[in-house]
């Protein structure tokens, strides 16, 4: 299985993954999924895993991932009181209500359909990040607690199928409510933990006794993936925190929206290849 990489390019991947995922769960609060679910995917079928096999590898992988470093990232909000923690508390039962809809579905259909739907909805959200408007908004608040638990409910299920922290969702759902981008990323940053905790979970049970897994996995979690990834993202972690509090919003989104297309377009390519 180790015959096509090395295991010190595999491990060099895999620190590089750590770092640029908690680099980018602080600055944009999207919890780091939104690179290390490509990257691992990548590096699980060059390792002659099957597909399906390894996206649900890499979706699981990535959302125990995101538990520490969404907590180093939060900790570091905190200290700035940008977190929101009414929202925060609205949104928890129906985000892990989501997840634990999301986890179920993941568990029963193809990896396939797990690589179509990240690719599909990081493209959709990346169009959004880069062609509408600055100010445009859909309301000038929030709604009403109803249709925030709808709205929390679908980025929890989400979010635990494509295997990422919330902020890809999170962030745009807030912002077009005429929610400040800064506390909408440190507060995906905390809604991101409340998603990874059980979603990471639900795939070591869905992935438990499951066929053709590689060694060191636990259900579809890679404790390999784990150890080498999760030091050099808390690492990084704060210092995106640091990093999002000094930079021009605008800055923020457009940074977003490249890194989103990057990683949908891998993903599709990967896909229909």
């Amino acid at each position: 299985m180790l015959d096509s990489i090395s295991p010190l390019m595999l491990i060099a991947a895999l620190l590089v993954a750590g770092l640029s995922a908690g680099l980018i769960a602080g600055l944009l609060g999207v919890g780091g999924g939104i690179i290390i679910v490509p990257v691992l995917f990548r590096l699980f079928t060059i390792l002659g895993l099957e597909p399906g096999v390894a996206m649900h590898l890499a979706v699981g992988t990535s959302l125990a991932s995101i538990i520490p470093t969404s907590i180093s990232a939060v900790r570091s909000h905190l200290l700035r009181d940008a977190v929101d923690l009414a929202l925060l508390r609205r949104w928890t039962p129906a985000v892990v209500v989501g997840v634990l809809c999301g986890t179920a579905v993941a568990s029963a259909v193809r990896g396939e359909v797990l690589t179509g739907l990240f690719g599909t909805v990081a493209f959709l959200v990346a169009l959004y990040m880069t062609f509408v408007p600055e100010r445009a908004r859909l309301r000038d608040a929030l709604p009403s607690p109803a249709i925030q638990a709808g709205i929390a409910a679908v980025i929890g299920a989400f979010s635990s199928m494509m295997g990422i922290g919330g902020g890809t969702l999170t962030v745009p759902s807030l912002v077009l409510c005429d929610y400040p981008i800064r506390r909408a990323v440190a507060t995906s940053s905390a809604i991101g933990m409340v998603i990874a905790i059980p979603g990471a979970i639900g795939f070591v049970v869905a992935g438990w006794g499951a066929p053709g897994l590689p060694p060191f996995s636990f259900g579809y979690v890679s404790w390999l993936g784990l150890v080498l990834i999760v030091p050099t993202a808390m690492i990084t972690a704060p210092i995106g925190a640091r990093l999002a509090h000094s930079i021009d919003p605008r800055l923020l989104k457009r940074a977003f929206a490249v890194f989103l297309v990057l990683t949908s377009s891998h993903m599709l390519y990967s896909l229909l290849g």
